[in-house]
């Protein structure tokens, strides 16, 4: 089993920033491409940003392209999502996930991720 912690969200005013953070344990291991989702209410979760097992390679939605960062150590088990320029339609609960399969990808689509962390709340006010 695989466990993901995420931690770093809160109530910031737009125009600030924020940086979430995604602790891995249990049976983990470094090659697999993480992602961060965000579900905002009422709303499907939706993509936001991808990291190969590498670091070498991301993918973003286009609502946070410039906006946002993605970025992993993987001596810590870690993923960070840097959140600069917030917006008041960022608010969402943000989670992050881990690929189902090794290698290769930056899948955008939920089901291609297995696990999954509890989720940790953004609210941007306006």
């Amino acid at each position: 089993q695989v466990q993901l912690v995420e931690s770093g969200g809160g109530l910031v005013q737009a125009g600030g920033s924020l940086r979430l953070s995604c602790a891995a344990s249990g049976r983990t291991s470094s090659r697999y491409t993480m992602g961060w989702f965000r579900q905002a209410p009422g709303k499907e979760r939706e993509f936001v940003a991808a990291i190969s097992w590498s670091g070498l390679s991301t993918s973003y939605a286009d609502s946070v392209k410039g906006r946002f960062t993605i970025a992993r150590d993987n001596a810590k088990n870690t993923v960070y999502l840097q959140m600069n320029s917030l917006k008041p339609e960022d608010t969402a609960v943000y989670y992050c996930a881990r690929r189902k399969q090794l290698g290769y990808g930056l899948p955008s689509l939920t089901d291609e991720y297995d696990y999954w962390g509890q989720g940790t709340q953004v609210t941007v006010s306006s």
